[in-house]
């Protein structure tokens, strides 16, 4: 097993609860937890998938990243990858008009129409941004359900729905709630415009 990792796992309990380690013999790596290598495993596959695939991806591919990872520091880690991959908005798009109100961090929305296919009914494509990680995640996610949809189409979709089977509902603070709330607004208006 020379250069190989040689994974020696262990389990002893201490105050009825189960501990697990992983000790790292390659390049003098000390011991570490299971649940770490575990993460780092699965978030490299995710990582290198997430710089691979065409941006914005779709909500079931990320429903399937979601179910994939186990914890949720897991998933919040993931969650910025996804914001990490989006690209940024130029400095003249970040502007007071494009700012979404009510959120805590910084968030900007930009929409475009594409009504090559239907005047009355545009394609809306959106693109945004925030300074904050896992906001701009939020917003990856976002892109992922709206873009390329009709305006009409984007009226009727039930996100808090899409957020509430990827478990986000419920394990978001409350100001970041009320931040996507924000986004999820100003992302239905637009489309309410649009028509």
């Amino acid at each position: 097993m020379k250069n190989q990792m040689d994974r020696n796992i262990w389990a002893s309990s201490a105050s009825g609860q189960q501990y697990r380690a992983i000790q790292c013999e390659a390049n003098g790596q000390a011991p570490r937890d299971i649940l770490t290598w575990k993460f780092a495993e699965k978030k490299q596959i995710l990582s290198e998938e997430i710089q691979t695939r065409e941006l914005p991806m779709s909500i079931d591919t990320i429903m399937s990243d979601f179910a994939f990872l186990d914890e949720w520091e897991d998933r919040y880690r993931y969650v910025i990858e996804l914001g990490r991959a989006l690209p940024a908005l130029s400095a003249a798009e970040k502007t007071d008009a494009t700012k979404v109100r009510g959120c805590a961090s910084q968030v900007w929305l930009v929409s475009e129409k594409d009504v090559s296919d239907n005047q009355d009914d545009p394609i809306l494509i959106f693109r945004g941004e925030s300074d904050a990680h896992i906001v701009q995640g939020l917003i990856a996610i976002l892109l992922a359900i709206y873009n390329n949809k009709h305006a009409s189409e984007i009226r009727t979709i039930d996100t808090e729905a899409i957020f509430t089977r990827l478990g986000l509902t419920d394990n978001l603070t409350p100001q970041r709630s009320n931040g996507l709330k924000s986004m999820i607004q100003r992302i239905r208006d637009e489309a309410a415009t649009a028509c």
